[in-house]
This record gives structure tokens, sequence and C-alpha cells, in this order.
């Protein structure tokens, strides 16, 4: 369960934000979160809710946002939107298998895993 050592970072860097410029409160606290990271959206916010008990983000707000992925094929010159894994019934699977041309293919976009923005109170 990496979204555990993922969550303790985050509070962690965002404590120190805090603490360095005297805020009081943290309201939100904004991600971006490829889909290529295999972060487990819930089990981070479950982290994150247990790892800000009695600090100045124990009120606060995790927002995650997906940053799709996309892919360059060096074979066809392909770069755009990833393929999906077709025989996934329930959540999209990216692959890097190039849409066009079947070859394999590189991420460009899709394993970001950072902060957007802090909301707060002074």
């Amino acid at each position: 369960m990496h979204e555990f050592s993922i969550a303790a970072s985050l509070v962690e860097t965002v404590n120190e934000f805090a603490t360095s410029r005297q805020i009081e409160q943290v309201r939100l606290v904004r991600l971006a979160i490829g889909e290529l990271t295999c972060i487990e959206r819930d089990q981070l916010r479950f982290c994150y809710q247990a790892l800000t008990k009695e600090t100045p983000l124990e009120q606060s707000d995790l927002e995650i946002e997906t940053v799709r992925a996309e892919i360059k094929c060096p074979n066809c010159s392909y770069h755009g939107p990833a393929k999906y894994w077709e025989e996934a019934l329930t959540v999209l699977i990216p692959t890097l298998q190039c849409p066009d041309c079947g070859g394999a293919a590189e991420a460009t976009l899709g394993h970001e895993c950072l902060v957007r923005s802090i909301q707060y109170v002074s």
C-alpha cells in the first residue's frame, strides 16, 4: 500500500509549507495524479485523513485531479491519448501500445503526482 507513504510525504510537505508561513488552517489541497501511477484514490484519501489529525490540515479537503495518459510512438510518430485496454470492464486502464500502429510507445503524461495548489487561512 504505497498510498500511505505518498500521503505521509504529502502531509509532511504541506505541514512544512504551513509552518514556514505561519498558516493557521489549510482548507484544501489539490493534487494531480497521473493514470499510470496506480494510486488508489480512496485509499490515499483515507490515509490523508488519518495523518492530518491534530495538524493545520485536519479540516482540509483533498481534491484529486486525474492526469490522462498520453503516449509517443517512436515507430509512427503518433503523439496523443493512450490506448485503453479493451477487456477491462469496470475501469479505464491505459496501455503503452500505439493506437495507430500497435507498436510499443512511451508515456509522455500520466506519471504525475504533484501538489497543484493549497488553499489556507492565515
